[in-house]
């Protein structure tokens, strides 16, 4: 959990987003973490399908 929430701290402090209180810290951890990931997955899907046209004719 540790990585995480420094993740998230690390997100938060680079945006300049109001700090979470201590009991929303972990919720807003996960939730920096899944949107991340989801963002990372799209900008991958997009490359490989982009990809996948661009060579396949």
């Amino acid at each position: 959990m540790r990585p995480l929430l420094f993740l998230s701290n690390a997100f938060i402090n680079t945006f300049g987003i109001t700090q979470p209180s201590p009991k929303d810290e972990r919720r807003t951890a996960w939730f920096i973490a899944i949107m991340l990931l989801l963002v990372i997955a799209v900008v991958a899907t997009v490359a490989i399908v982009v990809l996948r046209l661009a060579f396949h004719h």
